[in-house]
């Protein structure tokens, strides 16, 4: 019986072509590898205090395109796990999920969308999976959400200078005071003065 399934595995390994996953806890980063090269890498949320993702060597046992959980939520379970690989049979998987960008999860190694599909096509039954690393060594920062410019922010931005310089001109207008015009002069610097006969 040992024999037959050492036989088993060394077929897999062979099929697989020298492809291996790593996960990196410290850092919350998955890698996939190819004969020594990275194909691709993405980031992940693994298990929060009290849900640690175990380390160890695993294999995928299997994959499921559209999985729900039969656990979580608790107690009757129902959450969506898409693009699932199974590592053990304790409920440890990799499967797309939200990544709020720090360990989040009930043990599980959540990734993005666009990484869970790339290794769902890539992994096979059988592909070694190498987690490694503390999640409790990771630093968490947290990012500032750019604020995007609306039409309706411009055009509030527009009356509030334009109400500026109405208020600005309507100030110096009360302030000016009333000046008496300047005699006129002639070339030879003598004033003109205006005379009128009262006969």
């Amino acid at each position: 019986m040992k024999k037959i399934v050492f036989i088993i595995f060394m077929a897999i390994s062979l099929l697989n072509g020298g492809k291996l996953i790593k996960i990196n806890l410290s850092n919350q980063k998955i890698y996939a590898i190819e004969n020594g090269e990275i194909k691709f890498s993405g980031s992940i949320s693994s298990g929060k205090a009290g849900h640690r993702t175990p380390n160890g060597t695993f294999r995928v046992l299997e994959k499921e395109r559209y999985h729900v959980s039969d656990k979580y939520p608790e107690p009757n379970g129902g959450a969506k796990m898409p693009y699932m690989l199974r590592l053990t049979n304790k409920g440890i998987a990799i499967h797309k999920g939200p990544l709020p960008g720090y360990p989040a999860s009930h043990g599980c190694i959540r990734v993005s969308k666009s990484t869970a599909i790339k290794l769902w096509r890539w992994a096979k039954v059988g592909t070694k999976v190498v987690i490694y690393g503390d999640a409790s060594d990771f630093k968490y920062v947290k990012k500032r959400k750019k604020r995007k410019k609306t039409k309706y922010a411009a055009n509030i931005k527009k009356r509030i200078k334009s109400k500026r310089r109405y208020s600005k001109r309507k100030y110096y207008a009360k302030r000016r005071v009333y000046r008496k015009p300047k005699p006129e002069r002639t070339k030879d610097g003598y004033i003109v003065v205006e005379v009128y006969d009262s006969w």
